[in-house]
């Protein structure tokens, strides 16, 4: 009998994979390789394009989520960030859309499968990643017309259901709603879960995770903590938390917020710190290891990982220290 994700976050504190991107950056892919044979003669510039590796290059892609395994990651995160007719606009491939949510799911999926394979004890999962798209709902791009929106819920919503049901048939276990600056956006893509859901009546875990891109505690869209929370708790989620913009000693405080407003599960994935003058992450592995070990202390997380910067080493360390915890006991609001 298989071990669920809800029984298994009961048990233990779940450590979630690093960077994608980070990993993908080490091999240095050229025009020609992000093309591959299949895109040769595509008439439109694909490097970074990093979705499209998972149809090019899929063995590095299974190579990064077997490291975050090998590292001690108990739930790999699809290679989907920009899987959206509106992220994949900008390559003009909105029409590979399905397929690259269905392609990158079914390799994380048979990863995880190997692993979990080799110790039944440790069952592996795989989260759908769902990321923000580039556009906003919420704001307007043009600030000489602040009533102009770029997209409409219902353009989210189509783009989102899409994503998803490619992600649910290509084996996912979780749908990871992330680095959400406009709740808006994420209201659009928990609509379109909901939609399949009921269409194929099922069930399916769900991970909400915001990201605070400031000193001000906000997200982009100007909401506080308490308000970001109260926006997507009409769900029942396996956890909200916060990912990416800053780094997990600068997080501490929101996620603190957080974690002591919601009786669901809580979940980081920050950055390894602030990125330097060049776009890079100095952030060693010991100095995440350390500030996790707070987070673990105080009692604030169900699900830790790393977003921008961190390698399989950070992901090791954290998964080194938080086996010596208990997952964190939410409180009861009457």
């Amino acid at each position: 009998m298989s071990i669920t994700i809800q029984e298994a976050i009961k048990k233990n504190i779940l450590i979630l994979d690093g960077a994608m991107g980070t990993m993908l950056q080490r091999y240095n892919f050229s025009e020609e390789d992000f093309r591959g044979e299949r895109f040769k003669d595509f008439p439109h510039p694909l490097k970074g394009n990093n979705d499209l590796l998972s149809l090019t290059q899929p063995q590095a892609i299974r190579d990064v989520h077997a490291a975050y395994y090998e590292a001690g990651a108990d739930i790999v995160e699809t290679n989907t960030f920009s899987g959206t007719t509106i992220g994949m606009a900008d390559y003009f491939m909105e029409d590979l859309v399905y397929e690259l949510n269905y392609e990158s799911a079914k390799l994380a999926r048979e990863v995880a499968d190997e692993f979990t394979a080799k110790n039944p004890e440790k069952p592996r999962f795989v989260a759908g990643s769902i990321g923000p798209t580039n556009r906003t709902a919420s704001m307007s791009p043009d600030v000489n017309d602040p009533g102009y929106r770029a997209v409409t819920f219902d353009d989210l919503r189509i783009a989102y259901k899409q994503q998803v049901e490619a992600l649910l048939d290509g084996g996912c276990d979780i749908l990871l709603v992330e680095t959400i600056f406009d709740t808006l956006n994420a209201k659009a893509a928990l609509f379109a879960i909901e939609e399949v859901k009921d269409e194929r009546n099922i069930d399916v875990p769900i991970m909400v995770s915001g990201t605070i891109t400031d000193a001000s505690g906000r997200t982009l869209s100007g909401q506080t903590v308490e308000a970001f929370l109260i926006s997507v708790s009409h769900i029942p989620l396996l956890s909200v938390g916060f990912n990416c913009a800053l780094g997990a000693d600068l997080l501490k405080p929101y996620l603190k917020t957080l974690a002591h407003n919601t009786s669901f599960n809580v979940s980081a994935h920050p950055n390894a710190g602030l990125p330097n003058a060049f776009g890079q992450y100095d952030e060693t592995p010991e100095q995440t290891q350390a500030f996790i070990k707070e987070y673990l202390e105080d009692n604030l997380i169900n699900i830790i990982g790393g977003c921008c910067g961190t390698t399989p080493d950070h992901i090791r360390l954290m998964a080194e220290v938080a086996k010596d915890y208990k997952p964190r006991v939410a409180p009861v609001f009457e």
